[in-house]
């Protein structure tokens, strides 16, 4: 157990007060709480849906590109994250309270415009240390995006060691499946 856990139990019974009370999606990080006030654009939700729906395609029907509740939580770390979409086994989902990190095959996000270093710079952080296997990140603010995997150790902590970058209009490799990233949308 890390010294963030009294810390982190403190921050993660704040939001359970405010859960329903303040609006917008609430994160914990090493750093602190990332509030996320914006509710996503019909261009991100859009995206999101077509991710997912393009990888259900090629699934079996065992694993699932989850996009609700609950997060994903590391306690000991101090780590609570919300993907837009989680790649999870349904057997992973049973049961009750957050899903163990560890039990992700790959988690998806669609970048913010209003804060889009959570994507790019934290959750590229956290990901590796909660031991997430593959981060897929579409930006719609540039049409691109990388795939993160291999994670190894470093001096700073556990770290993504392969990225590969891509286009939209190219075909991206999440984990075991491809898929098109041909029409998703752009922020304007």
């Amino acid at each position: 157990m890390t010294t963030a856990f009294p810390l982190y139990r403190t921050m993660r019974e704040a939001l359970d007060r405010l859960d329903d009370t303040v609006p917008g999606k609430f994160e914990i990080t090493k750093e602190g709480i990332v509030h996320d006030m914006m509710a996503p654009s019909r261009p991100h939700e859009l995206t999101v849906l077509q991710l997912r729906r393009r990888l259900e395609k090629g699934m079996p029907e065992d694993i699932a590109a989850h996009t609700g509740e609950p997060d994903v939580e590391d306690e000991p770390q101090g780590v609570m994250r919300h993907p837009d979409i989680m790649v999870i086994s349904m057997a992973d989902m049973e049961g009750d309270g957050s899903f163990d990190p560890r039990t992700l095959i790959a988690a998806i996000e669609v970048v913010s415009r209003s804060n889009p270093d959570n994507d790019w710079v934290g959750k590229l952080r956290d990901y590796p240390l909660l031991g997430i296997p593959v981060y897929a990140i579409f930006d719609p603010r540039t049409g691109s995006g990388a795939v993160f995997s291999d994670i190894h150790a470093t001096p700073d902590g556990p770290r993504y060691a392969t990225r590969k970058d891509f286009f939209y209009g190219e075909d991206v490799t999440i984990a075991d499946w491809t898929i098109s990233t041909d029409d998703l949308p752009r922020y304007p």
